[in-house]
């Protein structure tokens, strides 16, 4: 049994050490690009402090980031399909550079959430890119080009709030100046290892995105994620809050065994645990698993070290629930999988772009207590779409 894990192990390994070095440049410049989202988890109490703003306003930095993201999505296979992938991923990571650089600059905490707004529309544009050019130039077919995809995620997020609390022990402003230093690095790397990507015989329109949601399987996959992202940025963006007495540098050590946890589950177990089981089932587990523990977290908001445990065992459900989504939306839609990539993350970011600010009103106006409980519901919520809708899947592509 132990030799059978280890020589699945070790082929994933070697499936993602022999990719080619325009797919491994691309991976590198998404994990950075995952990075900025935790990278400021470890550092939403200092920026609070330090620009005398609440957790509410605060929680803005994600609520900007993903809303920007979330809609601009829509039109990226628009605008890859007239100028190319290459060059809509060089604009993308050139944007971030820019924002993530005036966002280490920022006075105000208004100026920080337009900076953060701005960094998300150079994040739409390279990453919703980016999947689809993976799989486009990778080896092994797309399954392995999404795993190679969701690893880079994983590593990003959880590297993310490491670098973060490392570079804001020092001052809150560091870390968007790290971001702004790796994005250089990556730009370097696309510029030079990635060959120009012909461009799709038909262009995209520019509503091709919204309209590809009116497929069944896409949008209750895309529904499904909404909710299910409703939990997950509860967890990345008001949790931090939660860690009473923490400096940077331990809640970004917290967040780094979430990620680590959520790396090794989408790249590792989520694989395998889709093959034994199918994917349906699959995801109804890590979804409502993940339910389970905000419901615990909600119970214990009160305890510092329960909160830090709950955010890294959610990182394990998280990864199977990202592995298995993203698959699905590649596989199960009848679209171009840079159009089908727009579309659900038009769906998931927005999602994400509401989860943050309503965590922390919902806080604000009741109690920690019902944040959680709310953001389970919630997700509980997107397991039962999923079970609602999964003849829409069965027939294509799930078992």
């Amino acid at each position: 049994m132990k030799k059978r894990k280890k020589a699945e192990a070790e082929s994933i390994i070697g499936s993602l050490s022999k990719q080619s070095k325009p797919a491994l440049a691309v991976a590198f410049a998404c994990v950075v690009a995952f990075m900025g989202i935790g990278l400021v988890d470890p550092i939403l109490q200092s920026i609070a402090k330090s620009l005398h703003a609440t957790a509410a306003q605060t929680s803005l930095l994600f609520t900007s980031y993903m809303l920007v993201t979330g809609v601009v999505m829509l039109f990226t296979g628009f605008i890859s399909s007239r100028i190319g992938a290459k060059k809509t991923l060089l604009i993308g990571l050139v944007v971030i550079i820019l924002f993530s650089f005036l966002g280490g600059l920022s006075g105000s905490v208004g100026a920080l959430i337009g900076f953060r707004a701005g960094w998300g529309l150079g994040n739409a544009l390279f990453i919703a890119t980016a999947l689809s050019t993976i799989i486009g130039v990778s080896t092994g077919g797309s399954e392995k080009a999404v795993i190679m995809y969701e690893a880079a995620m994983g590593m990003g997020m959880s590297v993310g709030p490491l670098i973060g609390g490392i570079l804001g022990s020092f001052s809150w402003r560091g870390p968007f100046f790290g971001v702004a230093f790796l994005m250089l690095v990556a730009f370097v790397l696309v510029w030079f290892l990635l060959d120009p990507i012909a461009k799709p015989k038909k262009k995209a329109g520019v509503w091709e995105a919204l309209k590809a949601l009116e497929h069944g399987g896409l949008k209750i996959t895309g529904l499904t994620a909404l909710c299910y992202n409703f939990g997950f940025f509860t967890v990345l963006a008001y949790s931090p809050f939660l860690l009473r007495h923490f400096n940077a540098l331990e809640v970004g050590f917290s967040f780094f065994g979430w990620g680590i946890l959520l790396a090794v589950s989408s790249v590792f177990l989520a694989p395998k645990f889709e093959k034994t089981y199918g994917t349906t089932k699959m995801l109804l587990f890590s979804l409502l698993g993940f339910a389970v523990v905000l419901g615990v977290m909600g119970i214990f908001t009160e305890y510092p070290v329960v909160i830090m445990f709950g955010i890294m065992i959610s990182g394990f459900f998280q990864g199977i629930s990202n592995t298995l989504l993203t698959t699905t939306v590649m596989e199960v839609a009848p679209v171009e999988r840079s159009i089908a990539s727009a579309a659900y993350s038009f769906v998931r970011f927005t999602g994400g772009a509401i989860a943050p600010y309503l965590a922390g009103k919902i806080a604000e106006w009741f109690s920690p207590h019902i944040t959680f409980y709310f953001a389970g519901v919630t997700v509980a919520v997107g397991s039962a779409i999923l079970y609602s809708g999964r003849s829409y899947l069965q027939k294509i592509y799930l078992k």
